[in-house]
């Protein structure tokens, strides 16, 4: 028997190559807007803010107050009650949180064509999108709604992901999304090469992961569920070491879990204290952190039409940043080991800085989170990336956040950083991200804006 090699060489320079490709084979990065904004004139979309008893399909258990879908599937509100031994100032809250046991699908399929891969990417409407209209993976779908349990239209291209062949997988790992708002909430990504001539429906484009990366330069057009996939994405990094060992990481973040104990459980919505129900929302009783709405909404080129549903929405604009330093002639990204409530695992490794200012303007200045106000105060000559970008638009609305990769001095930021923060090389962080639960999605979100502002000299366009 013929055994395989362990290590895959080629796809990480197949992929750098197409993260050098500025142009494609299929449509000119100079035409994506045009082709972006005729997307949008083609369907009719719209959403509109409801009250709860509006909502078709969805109401409030008399018991417990959660609100679920009378199917039993897509997911629920419920309550969720936390004690956690992590450092900081709040050790215990409770609040509601989506609660979606099932596995979701975010594929991305991939093709040659003379020569450098592209990546089939989807025109996708999602009523939290800013926008609406944003930059998707080929497929992304929940169980619920690719076994057609909204009993509308079949998921395009699934078949690619549902039973792929091994040897055409390219990226395929288990990936958290947000923990303060999912309570153990996973997706499989995916990134699948097919050799097969792919019939190219409207509202999809053939991109390389240079074209893509321009597109990360501009605010809120790529999704999240894109951008979580695109940094599993094995590069070729060169890097001549790093300040530690792959060992030594690993020990320091396996530390990190084992001394961040968390309990998590979820609770009745309606005995949440501090958490007012309305007509129209369900808030804070400060007038902080979330709120939970409903809405109406209308999407031409969705498998179901029309439809109503809850969706969280966030009170201010998120801060999400790396602090970076080189560090012996190779670049370094400070990360924070973050604990979550709705994690699977109790930490994953998070940005340097991921907050909402708001939230925290309450606090004296020893209570403020670490490395916050540097990123807030820092000059426009050290940021070397900014965007804004939405969060998940199907569960979320108007969940935007501002992504930056900040430089900072030794006396900003030491090379023994605080306790829970430690430097890793852009290929560690990488390698990380080929497993699950590791790295969590803001953090998977500037890896993939890191490798868009680091890919190179452009190679010659394709034809």
């Amino acid at each position: 028997m013929k055994l395989s090699e362990r290590a895959d060489t080629a796809t990480p320079v197949r992929m750098s190559r197409s993260a050098r490709a500025r142009q494609g084979a299929m449509l000119r990065t100079e035409d994506f807007a045009a082709w972006l904004a005729a997307r949008g004139a083609a369907h009719a979309f719209r959403v509109d803010r409801i009250p709860f008893d509006e909502l078709r399909g969805w109401s409030f258990e008399r018991e417990t107050g959660n609100l679920g879908h009378s199917s039993g599937r897509f997911f629920t509100v419920e309550g969720l009650r936390v004690e956690t031994a992590a450092d900081g100032p709040v050790t215990a809250w409770q609040q509601p949180v989506i609660r979606q046991p099932e596995v979701g699908i975010l594929g991305i399929l991939a093709k040659e064509f003379d020569g450098v891969l592209h990546f089939l990417m989807q025109a996708k409407m999602e009523p939290g999108n800013r926008n609406l209209l944003q930059l998707s993976p080929t497929v992304q779908a929940t169980r619920s709604n690719y076994t057609k349990a909204h009993k509308g239209a079949d998921v395009k291209y699934l078949e690619h992901f549902v039973r792929p062949d091994p040897e055409r997988v390219l990226a395929d790992a288990l990936q958290s999304e947000h923990g303060s708002w999912f309570f153990r909430k996973s997706n499989r990504n995916m990134i699948v090469e097919t050799r097969a001539d792919v019939p190219l429906d409207d509202d999809f484009c053939w991109l390389t992961l240079g074209q893509i990366g321009e597109l990360l330069l501009r605010d809120n057009v790529v999704n999240m569920d894109s951008r979580t996939v695109l940094a599993c994405a094995p590069l070729d990094h060169d890097e001549a070491g790093a300040l530690h060992s792959d060992t030594r990481l690993l020990s320091w973040f396996t530390g990190e879990r084992a001394r961040n104990r968390v309990r998590a459980e979820c609770v009745p919505l309606a005995r949440v204290p501090g958490w007012t129900r309305g007509r129209m929302s369900i808030d804070h009783d400060e007038g902080r952190y979330f709120r939970v709405v409903a809405v109406s909404v209308q999407a031409g080129n969705r498998e179901v039409t029309s439809w109503t549903q809850p969706l969280f929405e966030p009170v201010g604009t998120g801060v999400t940043a790396f602090l970076t330093r080189t560090i012996g002639g190779v670049g370094h990204l400070l990360m924070h080991a973050r604990v979550e409530a709705g994690f699977v695992k109790p930490v994953e490794l998070g940005p340097t800085v991921q907050y909402t200012p708001g939230n925290y303007a309450h606090l004296p200045a020893g209570e403020r989170p670490p490395f916050l106000d540097l990123v807030l105060r820092a000059d426009r000559s050290r940021i070397r990336y900014e965007a804004l970008h939405s969060e998940e638009g199907g569960r979320f609305i108007n969940a935007e956040s501002r992504y930056l990769i900040v430089e900072a001095t030794e006396e900003e930021a030491p090379l023994d950083p605080p306790p829970g923060y430690v430097w890793v090389t852009p290929g560690q962080l990488s390698a990380l991200v080929r497993h699950e639960h590791y790295v969590n999605v803001q953090a998977r979100t500037l890896i993939a804006c890191y490798h868009a502002m680091t890919a190179g000299a452009p190679v010659p366009a394709a034809g």
